[in-house]
């Protein structure tokens, strides 16, 4: 059982490098270049809205999927991968309306901002913050759990 659960986080390790390394393929993001560029003057990108959003939606997706095996092939706690993929969401729906706002100000409120408001919508940063938090709410539930059969 130990190896299944190793090889759902390695699976979901993979997705998320296979979805970065992937990424001009897989999905319609005009900005890729844009950002990737070490030159801040080039011209803005023209783009399509609605090919944008779904691109946008598609990566979200298959980065959640990830994130998730990682989550459960670590805690092996079905709770705690739907709270996992809640925070996420989460922090996807806050971040998305933002980013998209400085697409359609065409980055006037400032490129860093902007940069890192899609690194929130294009990448899975809470994955970073989440396994941390679970793993440390499974050391105290261990400490918990020795302290009341004592």
């Amino acid at each position: 059982m130990r190896i299944l659960n190793w090889l759902l986080v390695i699976a979901g390790i993979c997705g998320l490098i296979g979805v970065r390394a992937l990424e001009d393929t897989l999905f319609y993001d005009p900005f890729l270049n844009y950002f990737h560029e070490a030159n801040k003057n080039i011209e803005f990108p023209a783009f399509e809205w609605g090919k944008l959003i779904g691109g946008h939606l598609f990566r979200f997706l298959l980065n959640l999927l990830f994130s998730c095996l990682i989550i459960y092939g670590l805690f092996k706690n079905r709770q705690w991968t739907l709270q996992g993929a809640l925070m996420i969401t989460i922090v996807f729906m806050i971040s998305l309306p933002i980013y998209l706002y400085c697409i359609s100000d065409r980055f006037e409120i400032g490129y860093l901002f902007s940069f890192y408001m899609r690194r929130f919508v294009i990448q899975p940063l809470i994955i970073l913050l989440v396994v941390p938090m679970f793993y440390y709410r499974k050391q105290m539930l261990s400490k918990e759990n020795k302290g009341n059969q004592a």
